[in-house]
């Protein structure tokens, strides 16, 4: 018998981390014959977790230009990678979450008539442009998929409203969680245990707040607002409260926060962390604020209670479970939600120990087991 061939397609750092478990497990997988193509949406920070993980890629298409817009993007994706399908023929292809580079390989494996994969399937916010252009990404893979790997029962809700059958849809967990409890285990780089004894964040010192900011949709008025709150908290507790953002590399980032942020004495502002220190942040933090998407799974997996300066989440397990709370780029949302959980230990206590309702770190094994199952009720067919 032939080998199930499947090649995993992905090219950020958010994809990488969330598809490097489930790379492993095919590889791992006898009668599967597994490749990795990257498109290097996001050069530098896929990069550094393709190194992590140990994964080399069969086929690099290195598509990351300065300045590219979402057009110039897809169109370079579907014509490398039409040659790539034509070449390496396979049975399945795997895509994880909402990025171009999903709907733009989804939609060229439809083109293929190579069945499709969505890891991380179902996710919603019920709104076109929170957040873009992710939210119609993911809607278009999952019109192409044939097989939804939903991450909780809340994401196969989703798609059963969207009358996907049900037959096709599998609840996996998300497998971030499966990436974080591998990683979370090797020790801090020496950087990264170095700047938080720089800090003096630790038992009976200060406090961390850790911050990623970068959606679109903030970009503007939403980054101003965003900064004013993080300067608000950094004066109110000025020499008990250590803020540390690693500020995104997007021009429409580093400007209002540089020139908001930069002389605040108990703010530092770092490049984009690579994915082993930012978990040894998050590891140390009394409180996450984010506008990103894995970040939510990643920080209330390790118990840190999580601000969402979005809206919209599509992960609104989190809200419902209590472990989030949206917040949106309102200054005086951020700063009365942020006081409270740093003044009130009793509110801080009934967050921090609510639970993560993302995954247990078993979503790769039932990603390729499913996957293999309906392959083989497909050869029985």
């Amino acid at each position: 018998m032939k080998p199930l061939r499947v090649l995993s397609i992905f090219g950020t750092r958010p994809e990488a981390v969330k598809m490097a478990p489930v790379v492993k497990r095919l590889q791992e997988t006898p009668g599967v014959e597994s490749r990795v193509c990257v498109t290097a949406q996001h050069r530098q920070m896929l990069d550094q977790v393709l190194n992590l993980f140990g994964i080399c890629p069969d086929v690099d298409l290195n598509l990351m230009r300065p300045n590219q817009t979402l057009g110039q993007l897809t169109s370079d994706i579907l014509t490398t990678l039409d040659p790539v399908m034509t070449d390496l023929r396979p049975d399945w292809v795997l895509v994880q979450g909402d990025t171009t580079t999903v709907m733009a390989a989804s939609l060229l494996a439809f083109y293929h008539r190579v069945q499709v994969g969505h890891v991380e399937a179902g996710l919603r916010t019920q709104d076109r442009y929170q957040p873009f252009p992710e939210e119609i990404n993911r809607r278009i893979a999952g019109v192409i998929a044939n097989l939804h790997f939903a991450p909780t029962e809340h994401s196969r809700q989703n798609l059963l409203r969207e009358n996907v059958p049900d037959s096709d849809i599998v609840i996996t967990g998300n497998p971030a969680i499966d990436s974080l409890q591998s990683i979370v285990r090797l020790p801090a780089p020496v950087e990264t245990q170095a700047l938080l004894e720089r800090l003096s964040i630790g038992e009976g010192a200060k406090r961390l707040i850790l911050i990623t900011a970068h959606r679109r949709e903030n970009f503007g008025a939403g980054m101003v607002n965003i900064c004013r709150a993080l300067r608000q908290l950094a004066e109110t507790y000025p020499d008990t409260l250590e803020l540390v953002y690693p500020v995104h590399l997007n021009p429409n980032v580093q400007e209002p926060v540089y020139r908001l942020l930069n002389d605040v004495p108990n703010i530092t502002l770092t490049p984009p962390q690579d994915y082993l220190p930012m978990v040894h942040l998050m590891k140390h933090a009394t409180l996450v604020l984010t506008d990103s998407g894995g970040i939510q799974e990643e920080a209330t997996s390790l118990s840190i209670p999580t601000l969402v300066m979005r809206d919209v989440t599509e992960r609104p397990e989190g809200v419902e479970a209590g472990v989030l709370k949206l917040v949106g780029a309102d200054t005086q949302r951020i700063v009365s939600s942020a006081r409270r959980l740093l003044d009130d230990e009793d509110e801080y206590r009934s967050i921090c120990c609510a639970g993560s309702p993302f995954g247990d770190g078993h979503a790769a094994e039932r990603i390729v087991n499913a996957l293999v199952e309906r392959s083989s009720e497909d050869l029985k067919a």
